[in-house]
């Protein structure tokens, strides 16, 4: 008989926590952040096909929530650190990720509008990365 996954295992967003430089960021809602790799096209004889070499890579990521202090302006473009938990008390654990030497690309100033809820929008880049806690099944 075919094993099926277990729903429950399936982790939500709901429960995902954002520290920048150790400080829980409440107020933040959504997070992403990629690492994309220069592929370097070989051309070598022996082959019909087409290889690849993994040159450099660029850390890339957006960050968004409600706007409830200044800190992004004050913050300016001094690089931090932050650390990404994703968790759920149904998933077989959480998963904790450092992004490390991360700068944003542009500070807002202001963006409102009257009656509704500010929220602010960050994009960065990061240097590095590092899994601290890996959810592993069990």
């Amino acid at each position: 008989m075919a094993q099926y996954l277990d729903p429950g295992r399936i982790i939500m967003g709901t429960f995902g926590q954002i520290f920048i430089d150790g400080v829980w960021q409440s107020n933040l809602n959504h997070l992403e952040a990629n690492v994309e790799a220069d592929k370097r096209e070989l051309n070598l004889v022996g082959t019909e096909y087409t290889v690849f070499k993994l040159g450099r890579k660029k850390g890339t990521g957006t960050m968004s929530g409600y706007k409830v202090t200044s800190d992004m302006i004050t913050r300016g473009f001094q690089k931090f650190s932050i650390i990404n938990k994703l968790d759920d008390p149904e998933a077989y654990g959480f998963e904790r990720i450092q992004l490390n030497g991360c700068m944003v690309d542009k500070i807002q100033l202001a963006n409102w509008t009257a009656g509704e809820e500010v929220v602010e929008e960050t994009a960065f880049t990061f240097e590095s990365y590092e899994l601290l806690d890996p959810i592993v099944a069990s």
